[in-house]
This record gives structure tokens, sequence and C-alpha cells, in this order.
């Protein structure tokens, strides 16, 4: 089912987000000090690609660098992204059929608030394995 739902999403909405999320990231990697918030952008790109079978986790090694960069990420960017997932979670909501797609929708919103620090894991892996 995860995969049929992965198709319809990639082809309704992910193709966009991901390439949304790769200008961004691509963007952001011009400069030095933008190159950890281009690198999150590209695992958000991923995980917006493909979301159902996936989750994120924090990671236990994230220190104050990711907490100094989430909070630059987070007035910078970070909302904008979030209120965008938030709305078109809600819009696809008010359909049946695409009440999985909103909720995938509403599942990036945390990782487009705070992505320094986190891992996008398989939801049947193990704890360890990330997507990388």
């Amino acid at each position: 089912m995860k995969t049929i739902l992965n198709v319809i999403w990639l082809v309704l909405v992910g193709f966009w987000l991901f390439l949304g999320y790769l200008v961004a990231g691509v963007l952001l990697c011009v400069t030095v000090i933008g190159i950890p918030f281009g690198i999150a952008s590209f695992r958000i790109g991923v995980y917006a690609l493909w979301p159902f079978g996936y989750s994120v986790v924090e990671r236990g090694d994230a220190g104050a660098g990711s907490l100094v960069g989430n909070i630059l990420w987070l007035v910078l960017a970070g909302w904008w992204l979030a209120l965008g997932h938030i709305a078109t979670g809600v819009a696809l909501c008010l359909t049946l059929i695409g009440i999985p797609f909103g909720i995938a929708n509403f599942k990036l919103v945390p990782v487009s608030l705070m992505p320094l620090g986190r891992e996008i894991v398989r939801s049947d892996a193990p704890r360890g394995y990330a997507l990388r």
C-alpha cells in the first residue's frame, strides 16, 4: 500500500517539493556557511519525494551546533516551509482521497521547522538504519 501511496504522492506533490528543496539546497551550498543547511535541504527533499514508509527521529549525537543552526533555520526559512506544509495538508485533508497525503504533509512540518540533528529512517527498519 505504501508503494501505491508513494507513487501517487510523487506524481501529484512529491516531485515539485523535491525540486523546491533541491534548488534551495543548491543555493544554500554556494556559501561555505550555508553548506549544513543545504545538506539538510537535500535530506528533506529526498524525504518529501518518498515519505510513506519513513519517519523522522532525533539523532543522539546532535549538539549545540544543531541547536544554533536550527534557530537560524527556523527564523530564516522554517516558519515559511512549515506554514506551506500545513496549508497544503489542510487543503488535501478536505477530500477523502487526499487525507493520507495531507497527513504526509503534516509529517514534513517538524523536519521543515528544525532539520538539523534529525535523521530520516525507515519505519520498518531497526533504530540504527538511516536514509542517507
